[in-house]
């Protein structure tokens, strides 16, 4: 079998697949169209974050079993595409945390220290000792955004700098943050207090511009801001304001929301207070090293035995035991979606109940495909069918099983409670058919949802006329509406409304839907396709 490996990788990971008895060709570099006629004579494909998987490029793949990434973020593949032509996809999630934790420390000291300017300012031939004076990080207060794989590195670090950590995440739960001597509080107060904020967020719907120009306007003048996670998650264009108005002391970016980044598409690089590295969080050569060898080592135990390790789009489980519980793998990723895109609070608790039919399977990779589309809407890529559960573990989530060969309504039924810091939501779902997945329960409401891709729930007062100026509203958006399902709640006089959308409706519309008479909520979900 033959693998391309398309982008630079470590030597080590070619001489693994080597040694593995496949065939290896290393070709960087390639434009799309070259990429689009060679990929048919390969079964695997190694890539970084150069290459882009379109659908295209897998429509043309005829022999393509595997795409490994050789690092975490995935936002280069077309997931979707792969998994309809069965091709796994997997990363290597755990390789670069602590580089890109030290990557932001070296950030924080260069930019107290003045070390680029400095440096610059020797290199034109000046001496400009008392420009360039800093300050100690000893006794300040380092404020982490999101206190995760990563966040949590960098807290540490910071507690070995005596500087006192606190951090700002609303999935982590309280205790299980202050065992590792980390305070835990608001983001609108970690922005207040903090002297130095460093973000350790994935790039999602809820991060996107979570570093806002209100957030930006709480910070001390004296305050630094540093982001070494992802593009989009600052609003350059408020930081840009800030650091030119003197509002700030100083920010560090290694991510941009436009990359390759030039003067000419971000103004930042223009401004002395401001320094900068070209998204190097996860180059060092151990990192490198470290991904190298995770991604050999799985894409050759996969082609060569059909073990799956790290897949974000398929369980590690045989063909015989995919073949059975296949479409309650899917269910259950959707019902964790589902579940985590409207909690409320840090998660504490995971009921599965297995009802009918169901209960006479295998539920260990059920429960593996929820915990993962639980993770996925705040974890993204560095969450996958291998390291879910270990995550519920590390955040002190108590994941309960139960089984029941009874089932009222339904030959299988899977229903799930999640226990939060503020609440619980109950969700069930079921199969129709071969692999027609249901949402037919949320709380106290009964339906028959697709749970699948772009949504839109509405909770509203049972009186006339609602449906109608709601699906004139979104029409109003030039948003499609593929399915809508009603629930209907006759003791409190509300319904609840699902729809299916052709795409995520912005911030602006939902607050739109909102205001609509007798509309008492209304929350955009994006649920795996």
């Amino acid at each position: 079998m033959k693998v391309l490996i398309s982008d630079n990788l470590a030597p080590v990971g070619a001489e693994i697949l080597r040694d593995s008895g496949l065939d290896v060709d290393i070709n960087t570099g390639m434009a799309p169209d070259e990429l689009k006629k060679v990929i048919g004579a390969y079964d695997g494909l190694v890539i970084r974050s150069a290459t882009r998987v379109t659908a295209e490029i897998i429509e043309a793949a005829d022999n393509l079993k595997v795409v490994g990434r050789a690092g975490i973020g995935l936002d280069n593949v077309d997931i979707p595409a792969a998994s309809k032509r069965g091709i796994v996809v997997m990363n290597a999630p755990d390789g670069n945390a602590t580089t890109a934790a030290e990557h932001a420390i070296a950030m924080m000291m260069s930019l107290t220290r003045n070390v680029p300017q400095a440096t610059a300012s020797m290199k034109a031939g000046k001496w400009e000792k008392k420009k360039f004076s800093g300050h100690e990080v000893t006794g300040k207060t380092l404020g982490i955004v999101g206190i995760g794989r990563i966040g949590s590195i960098v807290a540490d670090r910071g507690q070995g700098l005596r500087m006192k950590v606190i951090a700002f995440d609303p999935h982590m739960p309280k205790d299980l943050v202050e065992k590792i001597g980390v305070e835990l509080v608001s983001l609108e107060e970690l922005f207040r207090r903090a002297d130095y904020v460093s973000v350790h967020v994935p790039y999602i719907k809820e991060t996107h511009h979570i570093v806002s120009k209100d957030m930006i306007a709480l910070m001390k003048p004296e305050a630094m801001l540093v982001d070494c996670a992802r593009g989009g998650v600052v609003d350059e264009d408020a930081l840009y304001e800030a650091l030119k108005d003197g509002r700030i002391a100083g920010a560090a970016l290694d991510v941009f929301a436009n990359e390759p980044t030039t003067k000419e598409n971000c103004p930042l690089l223009g401004l002395d207070s401001f320094i900068c590295t070209p998204h190097l969080g996860a180059s060092t050569a151990e990192a490198q090293e470290n991904v190298a060898v995770a991604i050999g080592e799985q894409m050759s135990a996969y082609l060569n035995r059909g073990v799956v390790s790290n897949a974000v789009n398929v369980p590690s489980v045989s063909a015989d035991v995919l073949s059975k519980v296949g479409p309650f793998i899917t269910l259950a990723e959707r019902l964790g979606s589902f579940h985590m895109q409207l909690a409320r609070g840090g998660v504490e608790e995971v009921a599965i109940e297995f009802s009918g039919e169901l209960c006479e399977i295998d539920s260990g990779p059920i429960t593996v495909a929820l915990l993962k589309g639980l993770f996925a809407p705040i974890l993204k890529d560095a969450v996958n069918f291998v390291n879910a559960p270990f995550i519920a573990k590390e955040r002190g989530i108590n994941v309960v099983e139960s089984k029941s060969s009874k089932s009222q309504a339904f030959t299988s039924l899977l229903t799930v409670r999640v226990k939060t810091t503020e609440g619980e939501n109950v969700a069930a779902g079921t199969v129709f058919g071969k692999s027609e997945t249901r949402l037919v329960r949320f709380n106290t409401f009964r339906l028959e949802a697709l749970p699948s891709g772009p949504m839109l729930l509405v909770y509203n007062k049972d009186v006339p006329g609602v449906i109608g100026e709601l699906g004139s509203a979104i029409g109003k958006f030039g948003i499609n509406i593929s399915r809508m399902t009603v629930g209907r709640e006759e003791e409190a006089g509300r319904n609840v409304i699902l729809l299916n959308t052709n795409k995520p409706l912005t911030r602006e519309m939902i607050q739109e839907v909102k205001a609509l008479e007798y509309i008492e909520d209304a929350v955009n979900l994006d649920l795996p396709s």
